[in-house]
């Protein structure tokens, strides 16, 4: 039960200070080697009770997915931001990242009055915003952003592995496992490498020709 009582302190106090919506921003997807960085938005009704919501990466996949449905089912918003590969190389990715931040913030259906984001900094806001550190374990907005965040990242993966099986994305999501770079070696490079990741570079460095299967 404290544990939930903490992951509203953020919100409450926003809340008590007359703060209608609070929105949570959280991103994934900084660490693969393929496909984009995904972020999401939320603002929660201040009548939201989710037990045992945390940061995704420490729920299990049927869990995150229960979430996912529960949270698109009560949240008063949910928008989506995503950078793709060719952005990421362009900017880099935590760039990339910030700009996919900020296009979630924009898509979303209630303008928020206050942000809550994990970890970083975006001074471009129009509203005022509040960067916390490990925020998706400290604010039940941010723990919602990053469940939405990463079950839509998770399920373009999925999709991805029914075209290309033989890298595993269903598994490993992209990210660089010995597996995955065994796979990338093997077969070479398909649309939606990050090029400037290693080892992509170091393979494209080789001129491996991108797989057409």
């Amino acid at each position: 039960m404290k544990e939930t009582v903490d992951l509203y302190q953020f919100e409450r106090e926003l809340w008590n200070n007359g703060i209608q919506y609070v929105a949570g921003v959280d991103e994934v997807g900084r660490g693969p080697l393929i496909g984009p960085v995904v972020t999401a938005c939320v603002i929660l009704p201040k009548s939201f009770i989710l037990e045992g919501l945390t940061d995704s990466k420490k729920l299990t996949e049927k869990k995150r997915e229960q979430f996912y449905q529960y949270i698109m089912d009560h949240a008063l918003s949910v928008s989506i931001g995503m950078k793709s590969a060719e952005i990421i190389d362009e900017v880099n990715i935590y760039e990339a990242t910030k700009l996919a931040m900020y296009e979630a913030i924009e898509k979303s259906s209630i303008q928020p009055e206050h942000v809550l984001i994990d970890a970083m900094k975006l001074e471009k806001l129009k509203m005022p915003s509040t960067s916390i550190i490990k925020g998706d374990a400290k604010s039940i907005s941010i723990a919602a952003a990053s469940v939405i965040a990463k079950v839509t990242r998770d399920r373009m993966m999925i999709e991805l592995d029914k075209q290309y099986p033989m890298y595993g994305f269903k598994s490993h999501k992209g990210y660089p496992t010995k597996k995955h770079v065994e796979a990338i070696q093997k077969y070479g490079l398909i649309e939606g490498y990050r090029k400037t990741f290693k080892p992509v570079s170091l393979i494209l460095e080789k001129e491996v020709v991108y797989s057409e299967r």
